[in-house]
């Protein structure tokens, strides 16, 4: 567990420069309006940054709210079930409205510290199905923003889709890592516990131990997709730091150096008034006790 068309451009430029100059430039100025029509037509991406990632003590999170999020709402912190200060949940446990202490340290957008943020309580934690934790925080979404301008990322309520260009942004490292959603994986087995329908990175995001726990952003809405949790890191089959993909007829695969996530979208309803977990909730997709 842890953790383009300018070009092409440039590109042809170089290889025209054997042709004759009229051929050449009716190739540069047809690759100018391509690149001219595909930057007027792509949609707006929202600059990934820091802000409202926080750094745990082993792990990283972020503070993060569903659509129906009131400011005067307890703030909710996302991470990891295995980043719990509790230990692992073992294959089948879910934790609930368990009192916590916890500290938390709030980045702004170039990764530096600007506050602390303490929980009142793990409000839900579980390794089974999935692999996350949601702390309740002491401040409200307003008073964090009052206090150091930031707001909380949005989780989005839709399942992701491949090929979605996605940032991973670790607290604890102040780093990002840049990829794709490659595809989904119908079982991931780790040692005991098994993911379902967890997130497959394309090759690039090479995330590592202490990026646990970080929000996975798409880039094109700044909406939280998932929580980075694990990679193969050596090979070995569905062994811990090693997990396997198992599809719906039992095979398995297994891709050494390849990372996950765990989706999120389908515990926004399980989010109720008040920012309280409501498993019984129409649309909650968690597993309860």
């Amino acid at each position: 567990m842890n953790k383009p068309l300018i070009g092409a451009f440039f590109a042809a430029l170089l290889l025209g420069a054997g042709i004759t100059p009229a051929v050449a430039a009716e190739s540069a100025q047809a690759q100018e309006s391509a690149t001219e029509t595909a930057i007027e037509t792509a949609p707006a991406v929202k600059a990934v940054t820091f802000a409202g990632t926080v750094a745990l003590s082993n792990c990283s999170g972020s503070v993060v709210r569903s659509p129906d999020s009131q400011p005067t709402d307890p703030a909710l912190v996302l991470s990891n079930g295995h980043c719990l200060e509790t230990g692992f949940p073992g294959p089948g446990e879910v934790l609930v409205d368990r009192p916590s202490t916890r500290t938390f340290t709030l980045l702004n957008t170039s990764g530096t510290g600007v506050g602390t943020l303490k929980a009142s309580k793990i409000a839900y934690g579980t390794m089974t199905d999935t692999d996350l934790s949601l702390y309740e925080l002491t401040s409200t979404y307003e008073q964090i923003e009052t206090s150091y301008g930031i707001k909380a990322l949005e989780l989005e309520t839709a399942h992701p889709v491949a090929g979605t260009a996605i940032t991973v942004a670790s607290g604890y490292w102040k780093r990002t890592y840049s990829c794709d959603i490659d595809g989904f994986v119908h079982q991931l087995k780790e040692g005991r516990w098994t993911w379902k329908d967890s997130v497959r990175y394309t090759p690039e995001c090479q995330t590592i131990g202490g990026t646990s726990g970080s929000p996975v952003i798409d880039d094109a809405t700044g909406k939280v997709v998932a929580v980075n949790n694990t990679g193969n890191e050596s090979g070995q089959e569905c062994t811990d730091n090693n997990p396997c993909e198992v599809d719906e007829n039992g095979e398995v695969t297994v891709r050494e150096g390849i990372n996950y996530a765990q989706q999120t979208y389908n515990m926004v309803p399980c989010i109720g008034t008040g920012n309280k977990i409501d498993l019984d909730r129409e649309g909650c997709g968690l597993p309860k006790p």
